[in-house]
């Protein structure tokens, strides 16, 4: 008669499933991220501004946070600034529209582990997780030379440029999708805004920058490579 196996002898450890947290001021955005993630990760919670998830994440200790870059009341960087000293075993990907230069470094220096943009596939972004979760650092593959010339060259003080200041954080993404080509549905579409919004921002950026169409606008973020 063959010897069955002993419960001990099958027992495996099966592997603890990771535990997400998602930060972004688009519900919209926030339920496909669920829906697509949920075979892989469980996602605990969300929020969709820096005080609710600095609230919810301390409550909640996720292993890993999804975090916007811009948000209206502060975004990711506050986000990690307030939780990074009390919570350090959380991690936090951000995962953005945005692959601007200040961005990525804004948010690598104030804690991120990684940064991916929205065009990242469901898969991927399920590993980029586990990654982040196991200490790896991670990046889109556009950024990962652009991370590492950037802090080999650019000062830890970065130069002041007042028209760019002179910017809210929306209309900065604008200006970049504006610039890389997109139409004003298409843009709005990435954004999870209206073609409504897309013009007030276009005129908005028009008007501070003293300039009348969008080739303008084109070679002004070209110049100061934010495209």
């Amino acid at each position: 008669m063959t010897d069955q196996p002993s419960e001990a002898a099958i027992n495996v450890d099966i592997p603890r499933q990771l535990r997400v947290f998602l930060v972004d001021d688009h519900a919209m955005f926030r339920a496909g991220v669920r829906a697509e993630l949920g075979a892989h990760v469980e996602v605990v919670g969300e929020a969709s501004s820096v005080v609710e998830a600095v609230t919810r994440i301390a409550a909640l200790e996720p292993d890993v946070v999804l975090l916007d870059v811009h948000m209206p009341d502060g975004g990711g960087r506050a986000v990690l600034e307030a939780m990074r000293r009390s919570h350090p075993q959380v991690r936090f990907l951000a995962l953005s529209v945005s692959d601007a230069a200040d961005d990525v470094i804004g948010l690598i220096r104030a804690g991120a582990r990684g940064y991916v943009t929205k065009t990242i596939s469901p898969d991927e972004l399920a590993a980029a997780i586990r990654r982040v979760a196991d200490g790896d650092a991670v990046f889109s593959p556009r950024l990962a030379g652009f991370v590492l010339d950037a802090f080999a060259a650019r000062p830890d003080t970065p130069v002041a440029d007042p028209e760019l200041d002179q910017l809210t954080n929306r209309e900065r993404e604008v200006l970049r999708l504006l610039a890389r080509g997109y139409a004003y549905k298409e843009i709005a579409k990435e954004l999870y805004i209206s073609i409504k919004t897309v013009e007030t921002h276009v005129s908005n950026v028009l008007r501070k920058l003293q300039m009348s169409n969008r080739y303008e606008l084109s070679r002004w973020a070209a110049d100061r490579r934010l495209v």
